[in-house]
C-alpha cells in the first residue's frame, strides 16, 4: 500500500472502512446500552403484562444486587 503525501494545510481523509467500522461500532454500543436499559427498567410500558411480568422475575434478583429500585 502506498502513501500519498498530502499538500500542507490540508487532512487526510479518513479510510472509509476506518468510518463504517466507527459508525457500527457506536451503533453496537448503544444498542447494548439500551438493552440494558429496557432490562432494567422495563414495568409494563413496552411489553403486554404477562411479557413484562416474566422478563421481571427473570431479572428480579439482579436488578436489586445492581441498586435499581423496581417496586
Amino acid at each position: 500500500m502506498s502513501h500519498t503525501p498530502t499538500p500542507a494545510g490540508t487532512a487526510a481523509a479518513a479510510p472509509a472502512t476506518t468510518t463504517t467500522a466507527t459508525a457500527i461500532t457506536l451503533a453496537l454500543i448503544a444498542f447494548a446500552l439500551l438493552s440494558v436499559l429496557f432490562l432494567l427498567q422495563e414495568n409494563g410500558l413496552l411489553l403486554s403484562s404477562g411479557a413484562a411480568s416474566y422478563l421481571h422475575e427473570a431479572t428480579h434478583d439482579a436488578r436489586h444486587a445492581l441498586g435499581v429500585p423496581c417496586h
